[in-house]
C-alpha cells in the first residue's frame, strides 16, 4: 500500500503537461521553476507563522500545502520521493550533528 505522500506525488506527476486552466499543478509546471520556488518559499513562511502563532489547525493546513509544493519542486527537479526516503534511511541512526559535520563544504 502506498503512502499518502506517494499518492500525492503520483497525482502531481500525472498533472504535468495537463490543462493549466483546470489544474493548479499543471499551471505551476507551465509557469516554471521560478514560480514553483516562490510558492514553496511562501508556504514555508506561512507554516512558520502558524507555528509561532500556536495555531495547530492552521499549521496542519500549511504543512499540507508545504508538502504539496515541495513535491512539485521535486518533480520539477527530477527527484522522486523514493530518493528522499532513501536519504532519510541513510541518515537513520546518525546524530544530526554528526551528519551535518560529514557533509562536504559548499
Amino acid at each position: 500500500m502506498s503512502s499518502p505522500l506517494d499518492r500525492l506525488f503520483a497525482k502531481i506527476e500525472a498533472s504535468r503537461g495537463g490543462d493549466p486552466t483546470v489544474s493548479y499543478t499543471a499551471k505551476l509546471f507551465q509557469r516554471g521553476r521560478p514560480k514553483i520556488a516562490q510558492k514553496l518559499g511562501e508556504e514555508a513562511v506561512e507554516a512558520v507563522i502558524e507555528l509561532m502563532r500556536g495555531d495547530k489547525p492552521a499549521l496542519i493546513g500549511e504543512s499540507a500545502d508545504l508538502l504539496y509544493h515541495l513535491m512539485v519542486c521535486w518533480a520539477e527537479a527530477g527527484i522522486t520521493p523514493n530518493e528522499v526516503w532513501a536519504e532519510l534511511a541513510r541518515r537513520d541512526g546518525i546524530s544530526g550533528i554528526a551528519e551535518k559535520a560529514s557533509r562536504k563544504p559548499a
